[in-house]
């Protein structure tokens, strides 16, 4: 019985031991945390990641103070209605903004397709669209910002609608991701620039334009769930 335990301690060791070895030389390489995997992709996953906790904290954060608000929290349709037509539409603008965002998560993705083809007109022409989408959904949240601060009299620390802590949620968390669209635009102007000048085919790698791509997915991503969670529930 002894010798049948010692046998198979023996036989596990053999077989976790070519494993420890992998993972130590895989950690231990020069320029890639893992052999396979772009040291760049990597990096940005782990940035994806952390930032993933900040946003989870910030909805939980946010739902958690709605649920436990004193006062009525403002109805999110009629806050963000807009008038047109002599009709007041619920939500339009938000609408009208999560499509163009959703639109450039198409751009984006045929850049990084045209990137790896070593097509730089169109991977260039595809990433400043993306970066135009982008930036017109910054104009239009600083829109939404400048008719709930002055129309609405909504602050930071005050809500003449209801609950205070509606100001606080909402310029927190739509701020935060408008800063990351703001910071997006802005790399992918410069790596579109790159891609135009040819930089990328005299390095003979393209996945800088894959690495801004996640970035920007991600993004995407998140206001999806600002939108359901913030201004749908």
């Amino acid at each position: 019985m002894a010798q049948g335990i010692a046998a198979q301690t023996h036989s596990d060791r053999e077989v976790i031991a070519p494993s420890l070895r992998e993972i130590a030389a895989d950690w231990s390489a020069d320029q890639e945390v893992f052999r396979h995997t772009h040291w760049g992709k990597a990096m940005m996953w782990i940035f994806l990641l952390s930032d993933t906790f900040i946003f989870s904290c910030f909805l939980t954060g946010y739902m958690t103070m709605r649920s436990s608000a004193v006062l009525p929290w403002p109805n999110t349709a009629e806050v963000f209605a807009l008038v047109i037509g002599g009709q007041k539409i619920p939500l339009i603008l938000i609408a009208i903004m999560t499509f163009v965002l959703i639109s450039s998560s198409g751009t984006m993705a045929m850049a990084v397709n045209f990137g790896y083809r070593r097509d730089k007109r169109k991977t260039a022409a595809l990433m400043i669209l993306t970066a135009l989408f982008g930036a017109t959904f910054v104009g239009m949240q600083a829109f939404e910002w400048t008719k709930l601060i002055f129309e609405e009299g909504v602050r930071p620390w005050a809500n003449p609608m209801g609950a205070p802590q509606f100001g606080a949620s909402f310029f927190m968390i739509t701020g935060f991701h408008g800063l990351h669209v703001r910071c997006g635009v802005v790399l992918l102007l410069i790596i579109a620039s790159k891609v135009a000048r040819g930089h990328y085919d005299t390095a003979g790698d393209y996945s800088a334009v894959e690495i801004a791509g996640l970035y920007w997915h991600f993004v995407d991503l998140v206001w999806v769930f600002i939108f359901a969670f913030f201004y749908l529930w």
